[in-house]
């Protein structure tokens, strides 16, 4: 059986010692597991391949990235490093922060708005659960991201299954804006309610779902009291595509 390795990525503005991710860290190397951190600047895509250079071969490796830290996770995919680069076997993005806007493009919540005025046109549509004719509607704006966001493809050659949970309430990056980002990226979503950032502030300390995908790739991941969450998905990208 091969050794698990997870790889944090945190935020830029730090976890604290009562963060999920330090019980996280702490419940893992309990279950025998290596843990590793990625060192800041979490900005820096060179530290993150550094860190995933750094992981045994025959090693089964789940990143686990926090905001800013799924930024530079996407960063990452979208610029690959060479074949010589250590791909995940797994990836979690938890409550990514806004990704990076090219000049001259609009942004998520250009996105956000599309989404919005789509959703207004149907009656009795639920804004937190926009359907494909709704994301299609939002596609002409959707080339916001592409300078630092990889296609789906991409995402695929720099780790398998990857995974995007988040708060229906988080103040940077809305459920609308997410829905289209999962959905350019083709990845399944599990949306939390009341998560906001998904960090201390919104209580997230011991977070036993987010141990289970960790641990076994358990989903999809409830919330810190096992509530199940909503989830969206759609059609991966085939394994034989990287």
């Amino acid at each position: 059986m091969s050794e698990l390795h997870v790889l944090l990525v945190p935020d830029g503005s730090g976890s604290g010692p009562w963060h999920w991710q330090q019980w996280l860290a702490a419940r893992l190397r309990e279950a025998g597991a290596v843990v590793t951190r990625c060192p800041g600047p979490v900005e820096s895509t060179a530290a993150l391949r550094a860190e995933l250079a750094r992981v045994l071969p025959e090693a089964e490796l789940a990143v686990v990235a926090h905001r800013g830290g799924a930024r530079t996770w996407l960063r990452h995919a979208a610029a690959p490093g060479g074949p010589e680069t250590r791909r995940a076997d797994r990836v979690l993005l938890v409550a990514p922060a806004e990704p990076d806007v090219s000049p001259g493009r609009p942004g998520p919540r250009a996105v956000e708005r599309a989404l919005r005025a789509a959703e207004a046109d149907r009656p009795g549509a639920r804004a937190a659960e926009p359907d494909a004719p709704a994301l299609r509607a939002a596609e002409p704006d959707a080339p916001a991201l592409r300078a630092a966001e990889p296609d789906a493809p991409a995402l695929r050659a720099a780790g398998g299954p990857t995974r995007m949970v988040v708060g229906t309430d988080d103040p940077e990056l809305s459920v609308c804006a997410v829905h289209a980002l999962a959905h350019r990226l083709r990845v399944e979503l599990d949306v939390l309610a009341d998560g906001r950032a998904l960090d201390l502030a919104a209580g997230y300390g011991p977070w036993p779902a987010l141990l289970r995908w960790a641990l076994y790739g358990s989903v999809p991941v409830a919330d810190r009291f096992d509530t199940a969450p909503h989830v969206a998905g759609w059609p991966a990208v085939p394994e034989a595509v990287r």
